[in-house]
Parts: C-alpha cells; structure tokens; sequence
C-alpha cells in the first residue's frame, strides 16, 4: 500500500467519521447545548475533508504509485 492511497483512505474514513458525529451530535435527542456545537464545528470540518480529497485527489492524479 502506497502512501497515497493510504492517504486516500484515512481522509474518506476521517470524513466519514466527522459526519456521523455531526449526525449524532444535531440529531440525537436531549444532549446539551455544547453537542450542537460541536455537531456544526464538525459538519463544517466533515465537509472541509470532503473538499479537501477532491483537491487531493486532482492534484495526486498525476502521482506515480
């Protein structure tokens, strides 16, 4: 496995993982006023990872593996 795909992969789970918690976070039932918090904190640095893979993933096209 080469650097970049496991660069790759950790940015998707990373992403993966920021949006479920946002998720949890905005639409569990009864947490604290800090939950929502950092459910938005999270879902603007899900969808900062999202922008970021696509970036990477243009500029790593040209990489050789």
């Amino acid at each position: 496995m080469s650097l970049k795909f496991f660069h790759i992969g950790f940015i998707g789970f990373c992403t993966l993982f920021s949006l479920g918690f946002a998720a949890w976070c905005l639409f569990a039932p009864g947490l604290p006023g800090m939950f929502q918090l950092m459910g938005w904190l999270s879902l603007v640095g899900g969808i900062t990872l999202f922008v970021y893979g696509i970036r990477f993933l243009k500029k790593a096209k040209d990489v050789i593996v």
